[in-house]
């Protein structure tokens, strides 16, 4: 089972951004019962995803209303919420060393 470090990152969010909690809970809960192993898997369920170095992962989340950044240890099957935000917030960071 993966295991999803900084889940109240997402409650803070979406506390403070209503209209993503569905979306993100959503994610939260396919990402929690995924088996990703590699960055492949994780296209098999988000085709929409950005692969990037480092270890990361950009999820589109309310059809493009929000970025989501991911650090994944596939090994270990963590991930690390590093990032969410506005698409225009999304813009102003440097998504792969965030």
């Amino acid at each position: 089972m993966e295991r999803i470090l900084a889940k109240s990152t997402l409650k803070e969010y979406w506390e403070t951004h209503p209209d993503s909690e569905q979306y993100l809970k959503t994610w939260y809960d396919t990402a929690m019962n995924a088996d990703w192993r590699t960055p492949a898997d994780v296209k098999q369920t988000y085709a929409n995803a950005s692969i990037l170095k480092n270890s990361r992962i950009v999820f589109n989340i309310k059809g493009n209303s929000y970025r989501l950044i991911a650090k994944f240890n596939f090994e270990k099957q963590w991930i690390f919420i590093r990032f969410i935000g506005t698409h225009a917030e999304y813009d102003s960071i440097n998504a792969e060393t965030i």
